[in-house]
């Protein structure tokens, strides 16, 4: 009997991501499980390797975080908003500044399209943009590439600035062993992950395969049936997954693709990197949050992957996730205004 070709591409992938997950735990180098995969998948897919994403696994995947999360919304959180008010006031201010730097930057430096140039700059989730952008007759393989680009630097480098300029430890535990955990309430964190995600895809929620999970076990961890973060073993397969899916988007590169598209990226992230650092001098300088905890709200990396950092470095949860809900929240409504006022003007 033969193996399809997904099947065998995605064995492939599978052997490839472990092989990089064993390599970087062999060598004790931080995060194995994220970037052993991730620069495993990223190897052979510039090398054109024929590989394939895990789909709905990766998916799924995510969903483990969006539990993460939802377990530390605790009452005593909503206690800490009163002093998050005044950070997670300045994300407005810097979406917008990244909006007035990185529109003209994309447009008028690397001489994309404006819908292109926009949805490039703006700092949300990979596949919002894509839609989108594309939707605003922007080119989707560029956005991709470019958004994919954003990832891959600000996770590669965010730990290293964490380390070296922070003092930060990457060590924290992640969570308990499952062998530690109670049954029933790693049958409950299994509920609220697929009851929100499938629940938030019915209902058209924006990321739902983390946002869903995360509200609804943040209403388990209100009303006290929840109690702790989902195991270990689940949380580094999260991360494993992960990694593949940064390595495997640049899958198919060409040369033109990589001295424009990904080179438009890795400028843009120079510029992200000085807004990021000014946000947090500012907010750190202000006294309205630690160094560690203001860089990771306001690095401008995907939700799952600053959720991952947060979890190693032993940060609030909720103060990083309120900053980056709030900075998602506000990129994905202007999205669709924007991109009707783009249309309207194409029309004219």
């Amino acid at each position: 009997m033969r193996i399809a070709i997904p099947t065998r591409s995605r064995s492939l992938t599978l052997i490839l991501a472990g092989a990089g997950t064993l390599a970087f735990w062999a060598l004790d180098l931080p995060l194995p499980f994220l970037f052993g995969p991730m620069a495993a998948c990223l190897i052979a897919a510039l090398s054109n390797v024929p590989i394939k994403g895990f789909g709905q696994v990766s998916v799924a995947a995510r969903t483990i975080l969006g539990v993460a999360v939802g377990a530390s919304i605790t009452p005593d959180l909503f206690y800490q908003l009163p002093q998050m008010a005044m950070s997670v006031a300045l994300v407005p201010v810097f979406i917008a500044l990244i909006g007035i730097i990185g529109v003209p930057f994309f447009r008028h430096v690397w001489g994309f399209d404006a819908p292109t140039a926009y949805y490039a700059a703006m700092p949300g989730g990979l596949q919002d943009m894509v839609i989108f952008g594309t939707e605003a007759g922007g080119d989707p393989r560029a956005l991709s590439l470019i958004h994919a680009t954003r990832v891959l630097i600000i996770v590669t480098l965010a730990p290293a600035f964490l380390t070296l300029v922070y003092g930060a430890r990457l060590t924290n535990p992640i969570g308990a062993p499952v062998t530690e955990l109670p049954v029933g309430e790693m049958a409950l964190m299994a509920a609220a992950a697929l009851i929100g995600w499938k629940g938030g895809e019915r209902i058209g929620l924006f990321g739902a395969s983390i946002l869903g999970p995360m509200i609804v076990t943040a209403v388990l961890s209100l009303s006290g049936l929840i109690h702790s973060r989902p195991p270990a073993e689940a949380i580094l397969a999260a991360q494993f997954f992960i990694g593949c899916g940064i390595g495997v988007h640049f899958l198919g590169v060409t040369w033109g693709e990589l001295t424009r598209v990904v080179l438009a990226g890795i400028a843009y992230v120079l510029v992200l990197a000085v807004l990021a650092a000014g946000f947090t001098g500012l907010v750190t300088w202000a006294g309205l949050g630690n160094p560690v905890e203001a860089f990771l709200a306001f690095a401008p990396g995907g939700q799952a992957e600053m959720t991952v950092l947060a979890i190693v470095t032993g940060a609030d949860l909720g103060f990083v996730i309120t900053h980056h809900l709030t900075r998602i929240v506000l990129v994905i409504v202007g999205a669709p205004l924007v991109a009707g006022f783009m249309a309207r003007r194409r029309k004219d």
